[in-house]
């Protein structure tokens, strides 16, 4: 018998934790995967789950999901553009579904947000974000192409996330930030 009811940890946490996924990565269908992902993940590790309370329960699932959105994060471009070059795609989710999901996680104001702050950064930081984030460029390469020094990027960057991150909701930047 395993030492944690998964399903009863499904039923208390899957809206919050799907809102948590969609959130943080703008993509309703990549969050339904991560989602998943999560409990499969928790469903296999439950035996080994060694906790007693509801909040280590929730502690330890969302220690789970955290790690698949840093994996994600950090694989997820590289899986993206190999898909794409192999022409293999998930099946969607339902439009509707994923409009409702978007609609819980607050995707709009969070975009419109974050679309109003781009705007008031200067140029300078402005491009710096873009190369670093968006088209992840190293800092090497953003220097070069600006004309200017690797650190000056850096501070750029910062400036700019940390601007960006004023923008959101500050559980969000919070719950990222944790190890």
């Amino acid at each position: 018998m395993p030492a944690i009811d998964v399903s009863a940890l499904y039923r208390e946490h899957r809206e919050t934790l799907l809102v948590f996924f969609v959130r943080r990565t703008g993509d309703a269908e990549v969050a339904l995967d991560l989602w998943a992902e999560t409990f499969a993940r928790a469903l296999r590790g439950a035996p080994r789950f060694r906790g007693d309370t509801l909040e280590e329960q929730a502690a330890w699932l969302y220690a789970i999901a955290r790690r698949l959105l840093a994996d994600y994060h950090r694989r997820g471009t590289a899986e993206r553009r190999a898909l794409r070059r192999l022409e293999l795609e998930r099946p969607p989710a339902a439009p509707e579904v994923l409009a409702e999901l978007e609609r819980r996680a607050g995707l709009a104001d969070m975009r419109q947000a974050l679309g109003q702050v781009l705007a008031e950064l200067s140029p300078g930081v402005r491009v710096a974000i873009e190369q670093r984030v968006v088209s992840e460029r190293s800092y090497g390469e953003i220097a070069q192409s600006l004309g200017t020094t690797e650190q000056a990027v850096r501070a750029r960057v910062s400036r700019g996330l940390t601007a960006l991150a004023d923008a959101l909701d500050p559980a969000i930047v919070q719950e990222a930030l944790r190890p």
